[in-house]
């Protein structure tokens, strides 16, 4: 008898148990059991030691006779990992896994125990790559994260609370999540297959056995699986690995913009007839977009033929990049589309900071009282504009995020390097789009 292919004998057992069939009628041999017994030997348990250095409670040292200082306490960590590569062994997981930890072992399904060395981490993408001794090892194979389609059934591989190798199943819940806030980079596969404390680095895998994301996050109230978890598609893990055994860290390219999603109000402004994209708030001076002629206000909607729905998947895009690659562009600009290609530079950090408010009061913007920039601010003398020195609560301009020390530097496209131009745009006007320094970056807030 000729075995169905095992993705169409599940589909075929759930719909024949969604319309009432008895057991007798569903086949024997309908199972994920070789799925996991081909996956599972190449899906180990990681628990790591360490030491970080605490800050003292000043009430242990004024009753106790601690010392003065930070303290040394030992740490300790459960999560999981991935064989990618059985002839070298090498295992894949996330960086906060293993952050800190000065001993890590690596146990697998079949008893063995072995000691790891880091190979290299990126903490941006929460990844880090292990290596074990490879004698007799397994390992799963990647799949095309992005191929992936809401509704794929998935298997979830991992150590849960340090119970040791377990399997959970569900379903592709969604792509391209972000703006979680858990790394630099997002663009996170969700699931309902349970994922819990310890699955973080486990594996992800489809009906065929392939690896197409590492477990990294789960949403809970509690801190416990309520079918709300997030993996890393093997598209971004396998760059970043590649990267980390070719130079032991990650070099990503810059393209040189600051920017943000597009709103409705910021399309209205800007008298465009979409709804997603990534709005440029500022390009970098000497950078490839600089170069590429990118301007402030350019709205990017495609990246390399791939769509822009907002900064965070442009962020993503840019960030798989190396320096001397080149990215295709195509943007919005004054309501004419444009395409463009950016050759990517080294990334650097970017410096920022934010002052106190301490100015003359005007207070017609929205409910946010604007003055000169003071001396003391740390964006004294290094960028023309005003700043926010009260926001009423309650007000427009506090429902569109504005704070004290936020530097307004144009309003309606209009650049402002006195409290006099700033009054004299604000007078002309009932509704406003200004340009906001925070910090190094800068956002566009819409004020009606």
């Amino acid at each position: 008898m000729t075995k169905m292919p095992l993705r169409l004998l599940f589909v075929t057992a759930l719909l024949a148990t969604g319309l009432g069939a008895t057991a007798g009628t569903i086949p024997r041999d309908v199972s994920l059991a070789p799925v996991v017994k081909a996956t599972s030997p190449a899906v180990v348990n990681i628990s790591t030691r360490g030491r970080v250095e605490v800050q003292q409670n000043p009430i242990f040292r004024r009753f106790f006779g601690t010392p003065e200082g930070p303290v040394e306490r030992e740490t300790a960590s459960l999560g999981s990992g991935v064989i990618v590569n059985a002839e070298k062994g090498h295992v894949l997981t996330n960086y906060h896994v293993i952050a800190n930890a000065e001993e890590i072992t690596v146990n697998l399904v079949d008893g063995r125990e072995y000691m790891a060395e880091v190979v290299g981490s990126d903490q941006p993408s929460d990844l880090a790559v292990l290596k074990i001794d490879p004698e007799g090892l397994a390992e799963l194979p990647f799949g095309d994260s992005d191929t992936l389609e809401v509704g794929d059934y998935v298997l979830a591989l991992g150590n849960p609370f340090g119970l040791g190798h377990t399997v959970t199943s569900g379903i592709v819940s969604a792509k391209g999540r972000g703006s979680l806030n858990i790394g630099n980079y997002e663009d996170f596969i969700q699931t309902d297959a349970a994922i819990n404390r310890g699955n973080s680095g486990g594996a992800l895998v489809n009906l065929q056995g392939e690896l197409i994301g590492i477990n990294t996050a789960i949403l809970g109230p509690a801190g416990g699986n309520v079918g709300i978890g997030f993996a890393i598609p093997s598209a971004m893990a396998k760059a970043v690995m590649d990267q980390i055994l070719e130079f032991g860290e990650v070099k990503r390219g810059l393209l040189g913009v600051f920017g943000q999603e597009l709103t409705a109000d910021i399309a209205k402004e800007l008298d465009l007839d979409i709804s997603r994209g990534a709005v440029i708030t500022q390009v970098q001076e000497d950078s490839g977009a600089a170069e590429a002629g990118l301007k402030e206000f350019d709205v990017i909607v495609e990246a390399d033929g791939r769509p822009v729905n907002n900064f965070n998947d442009l962020r993503n895009i840019v960030g798989l990049k190396r320096p001397g690659d080149t990215v295709q562009l195509t943007l919005l600009r004054d309501g004419d589309r444009k395409k463009v290609e950016a050759t990517l530079t080294e990334n650097t950090q970017l410096a920022g900071s934010t002052g106190s408010p301490m100015a003359p009061r005007s207070s017609s913007l929205g409910g946010a009282e604007i003055g000169p920039i003071p001396e003391e601010h740390p964006l004294y003398g290094e960028v023309e504009g005003v700043m926010v020195t009260e926001v009423e609560r309650g007000s427009k301009a506090a429902r569109e995020g504005l704070q004290p020390g936020d530097i307004i530097t144009s309003i309606n496209r209009e650049s402002v390097t006195s409290i006099e131009e700033a009054v004299e745009l604000i007078e002309d006007d009932e509704r406003y789009l200004l340009t906001v320094r925070r910090g190094a970056a800068p956002f566009f807030v819409v004020i009606d």
